[in-house]
């Protein structure tokens, strides 16, 4: 075994661990801790694969804000953890066959060299100037382009959708404030000078 398969199945021993602390974790901060982990060490085997652009927007993007956000809302909220626990045994099934079968998934992959995929052609080997980067970006932006454009017109109409929810108009008596009516006021109408006379003792 050469040096970068150990790096690979350390990895993979290290992601799969705390793929399980991740839902077995009591805690919700430890949980979201160990997710972190796992992005990283997800990143770690993406680098073997020798993408790194993946792998740092992976860590930037997920363990960068997704999961400051995930941590900020986990600490911030009251989080009753006897009620999210009364429904993990009766999931414990379909979690478990799903485990199961990427399980196989994965012997299959590994172990190819017992069900005669060990013929399968491997990739080629990329030139001494080759980017990844340069090559991710000319495929999205030259090929993939309007499944791109597509995507992101989706996430921009999602975006919309929840603030358009979350500015909804309420009747419970919510304050709020127009930004018209901010702009278009003046000091008269803040202030007002009164005279009052001097007391004296």
């Amino acid at each position: 075994m050469d040096f970068t398969a150990f790096v690979f199945y350390f990895l993979s021993a290290i992601l799969v661990f705390a793929g399980l602390r991740v839902i077995t974790a009591r805690n919700p901060v430890h949980a979201a801790m160990f997710l972190v982990l796992t992005f990283f060490t997800a990143a770690g085997i993406w680098v073997l694969l020798q993408a790194e652009f993946l792998a740092i927007t992976l860590v930037l993007v997920y363990v960068g804000a997704v999961m400051v956000l995930f941590l900020f809302v986990v600490m911030m909220l009251d989080i009753n953890l006897e009620r999210i626990r009364q429904g993990f045994w009766s999931y414990l099934p379909l979690g478990a066959m799903v485990g199961l079968l990427m399980a196989v998934e994965m012997s299959v992959v590994l172990g190819g060299r017992y069900f005669g995929l060990e013929g399968a052609p491997g990739p080629a080997a990329a030139p001494a100037n080759y980017s990844n980067t340069k090559e991710l970006g000319r495929l999205l932006y030259t090929e993939y382009v309007y499944p791109f454009e597509l995507a992101s017109l989706i996430l921009l109409v999602g975006l919309i959708a929840a603030i358009v929810l979350t500015l909804r108009k309420r009747e419970d008596g919510t304050k709020r404030v127009d930004p018209a009516a901010q702009v278009r006021v003046k000091a008269a109408d803040r202030m007002r000078v009164v005279a009052m006379p001097a007391e004296k003792e």
